[in-house]
C-alpha cells in the first residue's frame, strides 16, 4: 500500500519535488473522513484526492440541488436528484484512481459517528452546523486524531487545526453555538478555506511547517485580508478537560 508505482510517481511528480517519495508514501498511508460533501467538502475532497491521500471517506445524507451548484464544484447539473455522496464518488474516482473513495450516505450523529470516523487518521470539519462539529470535535478528542476546521459565510471564511491535547478544541474556541442560519455562499470563498485546510492536512501530515495550532485564521475577502486570533485552551471545557489533565500528568 505504501509502496509508490510508476503512475504514481508521473501524477504527483511536481509534489514528490516538494517532500519527496517519502512523503508521498506518507499520503498514501493516510486515511481521511471528511464531513460533508457540500461546498466545502468539495474543495477538501478534490484536493486532498489530487494530492493522492491513500484513502478518502466522505459521509452526506442531502441529495444535489441546483442552488448548490454556485460552490459545490463536486457535483455537476446533470447529478440534480442524485445523493450528493455518489455524485462525489464518481467524481473522486474520476480525478484520482489510484486512491480508495468511500462514500456513506449518512446522517453524522450520535450513532453513526463511531462508525464512520473508523480506522480514519485526519478529520476535516466541511459542515454548516455547529451541533454536527461538536460532534466532530468531541470524536477526535477521545481518539486523539487532529480537526481542520473551516468554515464560510459570504465572502468570509475561518479554519484552524486543532490537535488533542496540544491545542485548544472547538468548543474551547466556541463555547456555544451560533443561531442556525441559512448563510450566504459564495463558490470562491469555500475555495480559499477548503485549500487552506488541505494544505494544514498536508503539514500535519509529513511534519512541515507552522500548523494553525491556537490560531484562528479569519479572511475577509470584500477587504482581501487575512487575520489571526489567538486560541487558548479552557481548562473547565467540557469536550477536552479531561484529556488535558492527563496530558499535564504524564499519561
Amino acid at each position: 500500500m505504501s509502496m509508490l508505482n510508476d503512475a504514481e510517481r508521473n501524477r504527483y511528480g511536481r509534489q514528490i519535488r516538494l517532500f519527496g517519495e517519502e512523503g508521498q508514501e506518507k499520503l498514501k498511508r493516510t486515511s481521511v473522513f471528511i464531513a460533508g460533501a457540500g461546498g466545502l467538502g468539495s474543495i477538501v475532497s478534490i484536493y486532498m484526492a489530487a494530492a493522492g491521500f491513500g484513502r478518502i471517506c466522505i459521509a452526506d445524507c442531502d441529495s444535489v440541488e441546483l442552488s448548490n451548484l454556485n460552490r459545490q464544484v463536486l457535483h455537476r447539473t446533470k447529478d440534480l436528484g442524485r445523493y450528493k455522496a455518489d455524485s462525489a464518488l464518481d467524481t473522486l474516482r474520476g480525478i484520482n484512481p489510484e486512491i480508495v473513495v468511500e462514500t456513506m450516505v449518512e446522517t453524522i450523529n450520535e450513532e453513526t459517528i463511531d462508525r464512520l470516523l473508523q480506522d480514519c487518521d485526519l478529520i476535516m470539519d466541511a459542515m454548516d452546523n455547529f451541533n454536527t462539529r461538536y460532534l466532530l470535535n468531541k470524536a477526535a478528542v477521545a481518539r486523539k486524531i487532529p480537526l481542520f476546521h473551516g468554515a464560510i459565510s459570504g465572502l468570509q471564511g475561518q479554519a484552524t487545526t486543532i490537535i488533542p491535547g496540544k491545542t485548544a478544541c472547538l468548543r474551547c474556541i466556541f463555547p456555544r453555538a451560533p443561531p442556525d442560519a441559512t448563510f450566504p455562499a459564495l463558490g470562491s470563498t469555500c475555495g480559499i478555506i477548503g485549500s487552506i485546510q488541505v494544505t494544514e492536512a498536508v503539514k500535519y501530515t509529513l511534519g512541515l511547517g507552522e500548523l494553525l495550532q491556537n490560531r484562528l485564521l479569519l479572511w475577509d475577502g470584500l477587504n482581501a485580508c487575512l487575520d489571526e486570533v489567538a486560541c487558548l485552551p479552557n481548562p473547565g471545557c467540557p469536550d477536552c478537560a479531561e484529556l488535558w489533565s492527563k496530558t499535564r500528568n504524564g499519561q
